[in-house]
């Protein structure tokens, strides 16, 4: 029975929005090669489109999706095969491959992917961007903007793990037990940019992605399940400690709020318990890694009930510990905020001042942002207002953008 086009419309989009990154990573296993699968999957919903309105959307999309995909590569491996003999022969292997899909298989797919794109084979740079590409579908541009770098960069780089993966022939599995501590590190790099990437969008009209944020938790739980090691802990409870704060991050117009002046009654009790629990775990556990240090810190924040209540001696202090295990500028950064916090507004400024003195963080705009706080706190207007306006020059996010304008407006008022 055909449904209403319309209706059917947005239930393709919507299935796109939700499905697509887990049907391409089963294509990728099936068809052995991402530009193939990539090319599957946009034919796979361009059927979609064609065949819906028609006969209806099926009661399993994804398999639907996985199964169209693959009969449409192996056709144009056919129509190509006059070309080159080696297709028709994988397009024989493939069409005599399964054609039933679980719905277990199908989730075990995207760990597995992951895993694919951060093997050790390729630079530990690709095995993230290429992760953020292909498994959580974000832009060469949103990746670059994660890595300060520039967008053609990244995208030779991800250019360049694709030909290594299928050069190299590098297995599509989870790996055994015995090699996972060290692939670890490099999954949980890439977790944590993807729920960066949710929490604080770093471009467009949003300030957060909440799909993106789901979807690294997703994957952190996926994670722990699989290897239950102290610093899986201590990273999914940190994405959890900062997802509960969403619902106070932005006001009903979608203008940002700070830390400091959130409604802390909105914030997720279920996900700081949860997080507090995972927290104290992982803490428990010798030679607590950096996720587990920075859960720590948000767990200080989660349990303050206001925010003249916070500890910062403790959270300096966990500062002081994460650079020793860590050590990078923003660390540095946020350090310096915790000690403005701590030791007043002229301490943190001396060591920001001293940061972007280096230029580490001179094309940083939270750098900026925060030293113009500090200014503004001070009292020292015009170095408030030049900072607000560096960081305002720097920021490509909406909500972010109109806060700067906002502070620039009050100072000139």
């Amino acid at each position: 029975m055909s449904q209403d086009a319309t209706q059917v419309a947005q239930a393709v989009d919507a299935i796109y929005r939700s499905e697509s990154r887990r049907v391409l990573a089963t294509l990728i296993r099936v068809l052995g090669d991402f530009d193939l699968a990539e090319e599957a999957l946009h034919d796979a919903f361009a059927a979609a489109v064609t065949q819906w309105p028609r006969d209806g959307v099926p009661a399993n999309p994804r398999a639907w999706l996985v199964s169209t995909g693959r009969f449409k590569a192996i056709d144009a491996m056919r129509r190509r095969a006059r070309f080159d003999a080696s297709l028709a022969e994988l397009a024989r292997e493939l069409d005599s491959g399964t054609t039933a899909w679980r719905d277990e298989e199908l989730e075990d797919d995207r760990l597995r992917l992951i895993f694919t794109c951060c093997h050790p084979a390729l630079p530990r740079d690709a095995q993230v961007a290429l992760t953020l590409r292909e498994v959580c579908g974000l832009t060469t541009e949103q990746i670059a903007h994660a890595f300060l770098t520039a967008a053609p960069t990244l995208a030779q780089r991800i250019v360049r793990a694709k030909r290594k993966i299928r050069d190299a022939r590098i297995p599509y599995r989870v790996p055994s037990r015995a090699d996972l501590p060290d692939r670890l590190d490099a999954v949980l790099r890439v977790v944590y940019l993807v729920f960066n990437e949710g929490y604080s969008a770093s471009s467009g009209a949003a300030l957060t992605r909440p799909d993106l944020s789901a979807e690294a938790i997703r994957l952190g739980r996926l994670l722990l399940d699989l290897l239950p090691e102290p610093e899986v802990a201590g990273l999914l409870a940190l994405m959890l400690l900062h997802e509960s704060r969403r619902a106070a991050r932005t006001s009903a117009e979608g203008e940002l709020i700070l830390l400091d002046e959130q409604d802390r009654s909105r914030w997720n009790r279920e996900q700081i318990r949860e997080g507090l629990d995972l927290v104290t775990r992982a803490v428990a556990s010798p030679g607590a890694g950096p996720y587990t240090i920075q859960a720590a810190i948000a767990a200080v924040h989660a349990t303050a009930p206001t925010p003249g209540a916070t500890d910062w001696n403790r959270i300096v202090a966990l500062y002081d510990t994460l650079l020793r295990a860590d050590p990078s500028p923003v660390v540095e950064l946020n350090r310096a905020v915790a000690v403005a916090m701590r030791d007043g507004p002229g301490a943190g400024l001396a060591l920001i001042d001293a940061l972007l003195e280096r230029g580490d963080l001179a094309e940083y705009h939270l750098a900026h942002a925060a030293r113009a706080d500090l200014h503004r706190r001070l009292g020292q207007v015009e170095a408030a207002r030049a900072s607000y306006e560096r960081a305002l020059a720097l920021a490509e996010q909406e909500p972010e953008r109109r806060f700067l304008e906002r502070r620039l407006r009050e100072l000139r008022g």
